[in-house]
């Protein structure tokens, strides 16, 4: 009787063995920042070819005194003997060359690159620029939005976390494409996004005295996102969406506020807005609908969510304009990539899908 109840006790407190695959960068750096202090996951290795042999806070200077891991060089003989789940966190078109191995190992993979996003093979080199090499795995693979496909990533052993600003806009005009209250044909999403959305590698686009005090619009037509958004929201909708998104570069390191024009299909109240959001968000533990009438912060603003897994979502009616103005602020570094990556394991592993991940922002940052 002893010996069950300690074996019991010895598997409730089992740690999942977790691996972050490129994890110099901003994004894996969030991913080792929420997963040390995750109560149910070991990390058991981290990868640099780069930065092999260097401590982890080298690199993440916040992760001093957290944790003593050194990156290690990519190999898939010492990732299979080490971990059980797997985040890759590599540049677009590295991980459809490594991923298949990984899950040809036996091995759940969460993958925070566009490489599996899109479920049309088609559509890669429309937007991307080359031909997926593996076809099959695209129908497999679950896109990583939990208040899209919460069910399906229960029982996912890929899974494809959603582009920062393609989750900004999905979440904020998945309501009101679902009860129809705008034209699919006419959406106009304008998204202001800091600095880190573009990558720990410098660039003349990034490189400070460039970037700083402008705001720079870019990729104005044909952004890669829009490929994403439009395949979400068409599997809510009953007819085609058509989505006109630009991108613009802000002074700000973190966030992303996305300004979402919709135009009226008929007359509708403020009511029937909040009851399209309330529906379809009511029990999602990281969504909050923010329209309030006092304080500074009366609609969403990135600067409130820096830090969080929350996506904030406000909206006002334009009757002049028979306009749904909605505005979605999200961490780009957060809800739109590893806090979302995150949020998919704890529901892919059957654990409380809140947990390492209830935390509010800074005020001020």
């Amino acid at each position: 009787m002893h010996v069950l109840k300690a074996c019991c006790k010895l598997e409730m407190i089992k740690m999942v063995k977790v691996g972050v695959i490129g994890g110099s960068g901003y994004v894996g750096g969030e991913l080792l920042r929420l997963l040390l202090f995750h109560p149910k996951v070991e990390v058991t290795l981290v990868t640099s070819d780069k930065y092999a042999g260097e401590y982890v806070f080298t690199v993440h200077p916040n992760l001093r005194g957290v944790a003593q891991l050194k990156f290690v060089p990519l190999n898939i003989q010492n990732i299979k003997d080490n971990c059980e789940i797997v985040f890759t966190a590599v540049p677009h078109g590295a991980a459809v060359k490594l991923v298949p191995k990984l899950l040809d190992l036996g091995l759940k993979v969460i993958d925070m690159s566009a490489d599996f996003r899109l479920k049309n093979p088609d559509d890669y080199p429309k937007w991307y620029g080359w031909r997926h090499p593996c076809p099959e795995l695209l129908k497999e693979a679950v896109y990583g939005l939990p208040e899209l496909h919460r069910e399906e990533l229960k029982n996912a052993r890929l899974i494809a976390c959603p582009g920062c600003m393609a989750t900004a806009t999905i979440l904020g005009l998945a309501p009101i494409i679902k009860e129809g209250l705008i034209d699919r044909d006419k959406i106009i999403v304008d998204v202001k996004i800091g600095s880190s959305g573009a990558g720990a590698k410098p660039s003349l686009a990034s490189h400070h005295p460039e970037r700083f005090g402008g705001v720079r619009a870019y990729n104005v037509i044909n952004h890669r996102h829009i490929a994403e958004i439009e395949q979400e929201l068409n599997l809510l909708s009953i007819s085609p969406v058509k989505v006109a998104f630009t991108p613009h570069a802000v002074n700000m390191v973190r966030g992303i506020l996305a300004t979402i024009h919709g135009f009226q299909t008929r007359e509708i109240t403020m009511g029937d807005v909040w009851r399209a959001y309330r529906s379809m968000y009511g029990t999602e533990p990281f969504i909050r609908l923010v329209k309030y009438k006092k304080g500074l912060y009366q609609l969403p603003d990135p600067k409130v969510v820096i830090g969080t897994n929350f996506c904030d979502i406000g909206f006002e009616l334009d009757p002049r304009a028979n306009r749904i103005l909605v505005l979605s602020a999200i961490d780009n570094l957060l809800k739109g990539a590893a806090g979302q990556g995150v949020q998919c394991f704890n529901i892919m592993m059957g654990f409380d899908e809140k947990i390492g991940l209830e935390h509010p922002g800074f005020h001020p940052v």
